[in-house]
């Protein structure tokens, strides 16, 4: 069903001509023009009435044919107004393509006529066309410039419209500073033209982003707003969603009684109001609660309601949708051959409709339910499909909408987690490191919410031959015969040669000599690492360690980096190189490593790698360690250029005051001024001069960005990791990828802090290497925690003073600067710069080779 957004409707955009009257006879030439342009207006007319009788087609042709007349008759204005009749038509029988497209004509005549009011309108319907095809990002690259001509044209309402529009972009790209902003001033707007309805709609806005900050008080109470203006003008349409949306926050509350309660009302009001597609929709709701408290009886019985009445209604979408939420019902309960039929019936609805995500979503959740009946080979053929889908859809557009992910059974990045845990289990270990390579894309996704793939990711995960042999059978085979058919691609696949199995795709055949990749994957039960260098076939080696005792060892280790008086740190890491590196220490001996590719999973990507100690030496004392987002998205063919042309920032301050709630960085100064006399190509900005904006503009061209201030990253939400310049102001992650950073090697963040409240997933360092590298940037270097002062200043002139020799790699200046710390003389009384606590929290992302 198409989403609601604020706009202009049908019957208040289109145009139509009156059939002329009498015109003066001129000429005949005259006369017959105006003959042809009363033809045009009766053609437009006619597609008026046909249009609302439904024959949308005949509806088109007469337009089109009025359409011709204008442009045979050069009459640009008329012209337009058809293609504004077409644009409007199209989107509201949801052909967003083609609407675009003669919106996008329609822009360019009032352009040309100057046509400020056409301009506008034209801009609103092209953001309203890209937001329904979920393309928000192409969309609020229109709506700016529609909003700057409604506010000179003094049009209040499509101003306050335009702003609610892009709120919701910016929501639904997951940058809910940004969609505050806008849902405010749609507030503002409203509430000064007494636009009750519109006031609702804003306050609606400000609740959805609020839920999707966690903040549910807020949330609720703009809700409970948004529902009060409804039912004080007994809008009954819009009361029902207010109740939707607050059952949705009691939901995230765990709230399920409220939840169960909100849903009934919800689908009273459009049982009502005869809505039949909102109540499936909420009854749909009302299965997920009951499905939640285990109630699984309950559950089946409102999706068969909702089922029931999709078919009634000929929804297909909703239909598959009830279908999806049967299929999960049947399978919790232990009912596999209703499972297995429901989702079978489901994939058929999607694939007719190309519902490309619903697919992935069931094929996802048909994979499951396969691996629970020990069906391995199949539900690998399930997951992969799965997987293909997504990646194949991130390449272009936005990945799963957040109504999509919570259909899953489990997070979406739990398939590709499966999917390896399976792969490893047959053995197929080249195929698991590939999805593990995609996993962090996957949960770069999650976190961000506007990651998009490029060519390699888009590729996915082969399917062997006999797997493709088989694929189109899944959809329909009977529950009886499903072991059969496991047997025989579980016979088909060992027959295959090692080589097929492990076939190695062509960009990692381009990794360097010396460079190995190592990929763990946190299991429940054990860890899993995968190693890989040129020219050999993947290794895997796995350790049994309990997820639990493995956080603990990871947690007890940071614990003592982060403490430079801690003489326990060289046990703690010890006790973790066991883990992470002994299993792996002959494999890295045997392929001669000097460089280890480094693709931390989840709490892993809060400790240093370089920092492991094997009772004897710490690990960069043996190698150069470098992060990776995923090898997919890194290029081991871009080199760093030769000219360094340095932009160097410092937050400054004194130690012992307080600035913006965070202590001032004197070192950083000096940090700064070392940078610029080691390279006279250095523009430098410090303290209150060191500000966002000013900064923005200063980076372009340089190829190297070193921020020497304060930085935060947190697990949750990227709007709550950030950078701090001098003068207070500040840059969100979730904003780092809009500066122009095309023509840096490398990012330096000098005093960043992460894990900051409590350990997550790590997400926020892939994101800030993501989203540095998405600037442009080939690489950054982060600290893990903060390092004192006076210990990031040594490190840095070290790291800067090694690229200044010229012909050396970022990762290997990083390695040379912490050996200089290692092995630095400690002298009594003096500070032990030896302690990984000053040399170990910097690790490099991205492409330092």
């Amino acid at each position: 069903m198409r989403k609601s957004f604020a706009g202009l409707g049908l019957t208040s955009l289109l145009f139509f001509l009156p059939i002329q009257g009498i015109y003066p006879l001129l000429n005949l030439e005259a006369q017959a023009q105006t003959d042809r342009q009363a033809e045009a207006g009766r053609l437009i007319n006619q597609g008026l009435q046909q249009y609302r009788s439904s024959q949308f087609e005949s509806a088109f042709r007469s337009w089109q044919q009025a359409l011709q007349i204008y442009r045979d008759l050069k009459d640009r204005t008329g012209e337009g107004k058809v293609l504004n009749n077409l644009g409007i038509a199209y989107y509201s029988l949801g052909r967003y393509e083609e609407s675009v497209k003669f919106l996008h004509m329609r822009l360019a005549i009032a352009r040309e006529l100057h046509d400020r009011r056409a301009e506008g309108n034209a801009l609103d319907g092209i953001g309203l066309n890209y937001m329904q095809l979920g393309q928000f990002d192409r969309a609020i690259a229109f709506y700016p410039k529609a909003l700057e001509i409604f506010r000179e044209l003094n049009d209040r309402t499509n101003e306050g419209n335009a702003s609610g529009n892009l709120g919701i972009a910016y929501r639904e790209l997951g940058r809910y500073e940004q969609a505050l902003a806008f849902h405010q001033q749609q507030l503002a707007i409203t509430r000064e033209i007494k636009d009750r309805a519109g006031e609702g709609r804003a306050l609606g806005g400000l609740g959805i982003v609020y839920r999707e900050l966690g903040q549910y008080d807020k949330a609720i109470a703009y809700l409970q707003q948004d529902l009060a203006i409804a039912k004080e003008f007994n809008d009954r349409g819009s009361e029902g969603r207010a109740l939707n949306n607050l059952g949705i926050v009691y939901s995230k509350q765990h709230q399920y009684e409220k939840a169960i309660v909100t849903y009934q009302r919800v689908i009273d009001v459009f049982h009502a109001l005869n809505d039949r597609n909102s109540e499936a929709r909420a009854l749909g709701n009302l299965a997920v609660i009951y499905s939640i408290y285990k109630q699984y009886d309950n559950a089946i019985a409102f999706h068969q309601q909702q089922l029931a009445i999709a078919r009634d209604i000929k929804d297909l979408a909703t239909e598959a949708r009830a279908l999806d939420g049967l299929g999960i019902a049947y399978q919790s309960k232990g009912q596999h051959e209703q499972a297995i039929a429901s989702y079978q019936q489901e994939l058929a609805i999607i694939r007719e409709l190309k519902d490309r995500n619903g697919e992935a979503r069931a094929l996802n959740n048909f994979g499951l339910l396969l691996a629970s009946q020990n069906q391995p080979q199949l539900a690998i053929l399930s997951y992969k499909q799965s997987v293909n889908i997504q990646e194949s859809i991130r390449k272009d557009i936005r990945g799963l909408s957040k109504e999509e992910q919570q259909s899953f059974l489990e997070t979406v990045a739990d398939t590709y987690r499966y999917l390896a845990d399976l792969l490893l289990k047959q053995g197929r270990v080249m195929e698991a490191m590939q999805i593990l390579d995609l996993l962090k894309i996957q949960e770069l996704e999650d976190y961000l919410k506007n990651v998009k793939g490029n060519d390699r990711t888009a590729q996915g995960i082969r399917l062997l031959e006999p797997e493709k042999a088989i694929s189109s059978q899944l959809s329909a085979i009977s529950f009886e015969k499903i072991s059969e058919l496991n047997r025989q691609l579980a016979n088909q696949i060992q027959q295959l040669p090692k080589s097929e199995i492990n076939q190695v795709p062509e960009y990692l055949q381009k990794l360097p000599k010396g460079a190995v990749l190592i990929y763990p994957l946190i299991l429940s039960d054990r860890l899993e690492l995968i190693l890989f260098s040129a020219n050999t076939t993947p290794i895997n080696r796995t350790v049994t360690i309990k997820k639990a005792d493995l956080e603990k060892l990871i947690s007890d280790f940071r614990s003592d980096l982060q403490d430079f008086s801690s003489i326990d740190v060289k046990t703690s890491s010890k006790k973790l190189y066991d883990v992470l590196i002994k299993p792996i220490a002959s494999d890295l001996k045997q392929a001669n490593a000097n460089t280890i590719l480094y693709a931390p999973d989840r709490q892993l990507r809060y400790i240093p790698l370089a920092a492991l100690y094997d009772g004897k030496q710490w690990l960069v004392e043996k190698y150069r360690v470098n992060n990776l987002i995923a090898y997919s998205l890194f290029d081991p063919d871009s080199k760093p250029q030769a000219n360094l042309r340095i932009f160097a920032g410092a937050f400054g301050g004194k130690g012992s005051e307080t600035r913006f709630g965070l202590g001032g960085l004197p070192s950083t100064i000096p940090e700064v001024e070392n940078i610029a006399s080691t390279f006279l190509d250095t523009t430098k900005l410090v303290e209150r001069n060191f500000t966002a904006n000013a900064t923005k503009a200063k980076v372009v061209g340089q190829t190297i960005v070193h921020f020497a201030t304060h930085s935060e990253f947190k697990s949750g939400s990227p709007n709550d990791s950030y950078v701090l310049f001098g003068d207070g102001s500040k840059v969100t992650l979730a904003e780092i990828n809009e500066w122009q950073l095309k023509d840096a090697d490398l990012v330096v963040l000098s005093a960043c802090q992460t894990g900051v409240g409590s350990l997550g997933n790590g997400a926020e360092i892939l994101g800030f290497g993501y989203q540095v590298q998405r600037a442009g940037a080939k690489a950054s270097i982060a600290s893990l925690w903060t390092v004192s002062d006076g210990g990031t200043q040594l490190l840095m002139e070290a790291f800067y003073g090694s690229l200044k020799k010229g012909n050396v790699s970022m990762s290997a200046s990083l390695r040379e600067a912490q050996l200089s710390m290692i092995r630095r003389p400690i002298n009594k009384g003096a500070i032990n710069y030896n302690h990984p606590y000053y040399w170990s929290a910097f690790v490099l992302i991205g492409n330092g080779l």
